[in-house]
């Protein structure tokens, strides 16, 4: 299925390709995560429906409602970008026209990533690259805050993770990596075209 039949499937718009967002150099553009990268991901990676997810830097959504709709899971999308969070309501308010009754649920917020607070429930944690490596030590800190605070497993779920990402996780947390799933289907020579997962116990 390409990426405007799966919009039309979940009644959302995301497939518009990337977008910029503020002039920061701590925000980095808006760019959806491949619906094919999802697909495999699923297949690979279990996720249940009492998992509450974390998705940083959502955009329009798309991960968001992807995994809602295969493991009716509750999901947190969190971006800072007033128009992307807007486009995500209206997306939301199509998406549970479709869904009607269902267990889980999908909400956004916006706000500064290193501002959100980190839920006691919350246990998987998805990012694309959405902001600098400062910005994700300050949002992994706050993960462990919260996991201090109230002892569980957690996981981080990194599509095309960075250098510094990866390198920061292996060198200075506690986590560690648990699984890697190749995306295969779509660039066969880049070795980044991966989800990386990092857990903690």
């Amino acid at each position: 299925m390409n990426e405007h039949a799966y919009d039309r499937m979940l009644r959302i718009k995301t497939s518009s390709g990337l977008q910029a967002l503020s002039g920061s150099v701590h925000q980095n553009r808006y760019e959806a995560t491949p619906y094919d990268a999802l697909e495999v991901l699923v297949e690979e990676y279990e996720l249940k429906w009492t998992d509450d997810l974390v998705d940083y830097g959502c955009g329009k959504g798309r991960v968001s409602f992807f995994l809602h709709h295969h493991f009716q899971l509750t999901v947190t999308g969190v971006d800072v970008n007033g128009h992307l969070y807007q486009e995500s309501l209206e997306n939301q308010a199509s998406y549970m026209q479709k869904v009607k009754k269902t267990t889980g649920s999908v909400l956004f917020e916006r706000c500064l990533a290193e501002e959100y607070g980190v839920e006691r429930a919350q246990n998987k944690f998805y990012f694309f690259n959405p902001f600098s490596i400062q910005i994700f030590m300050k949002v992994v800190n706050n993960i462990l805050r919260s996991v201090e605070q109230e002892p569980r497993a957690v996981d981080l779920i990194l599509y095309y993770p960075t250098s510094e990402y990866l390198q920061f996780l292996h060198d200075r947390t506690a986590f560690e990596l648990f699984m890697e799933v190749r995306v295969p289907k779509r660039y066969e020579q880049d070795e980044n075209e991966r989800f990386v997962i990092f857990r903690l116990l």
